[in-house]
C-alpha cells in the first residue's frame, strides 16, 4: 500500500488571513509537515488562520489531536481560527471522538473566512 503523504500549501488571503491547505493522509506517519506548517503560520501572527482539510482522504487520531492543539494555540495567541471540513474522511473521526462540537468547523473556505472576518471586526 502506498502512503499518501500529507501535502501542504500556504496561501495569504485578503486582509492577511492565512490559508493552510492539507491534502492526502493525516496520521501519525504523515502529520509532521502539517504541524511544521501550522507552526510557521502561527509564528507569523496572522490576523486569522484557516486550516482547509477538504482534500484530506484519511485522518487518524493524531490528526484529531493536531486539530485540538492548533485550536488551543490559536486561542492562546488570540488568532481567529477556522477549520474547513466537508468530507466523511474528516468529519466522521471528529464526530466519533466528539471533537466536532469543540472546533470551529465550516463546509467551505469562503464560509470559514467569513466567520473569521466576523470575529476580527
Amino acid at each position: 500500500m502506498t502512503e499518501h503523504l500529507a501535502q501542504l500549501t500556504t496561501t495569504d488571503l485578503d486582509r492577511g488571513i492565512v490559508l493552510v491547505g492539507v491534502s492526502g493522509t493525516l496520521d501519525a506517519a504523515t502529520h509532521r509537515p502539517v504541524v511544521d506548517g501550522l507552526d510557521t503560520a502561527f509564528e507569523s501572527r496572522p490576523p486569522g488562520l484557516v486550516l482547509d482539510l477538504s482534500a484530506v482522504d484519511f485522518m487518524g487520531s493524531v490528526g484529531i489531536a493536531m486539530l485540538v492543539n492548533a485550536h488551543h494555540r490559536a486561542k492562546r495567541l488570540r488568532i481567529p481560527f477556522a477549520v474547513v471540513a466537508n468530507s466523511r474522511a474528516v468529519l466522521r473521526p471528529l464526530q466519533m471522538s466528539q471533537v466536532d462540537s469543540a472546533l470551529p468547523l465550516h463546509p467551505t473556505v469562503d464560509e470559514a473566512v467569513a466567520a473569521l472576518r466576523l470575529v476580527s471586526t
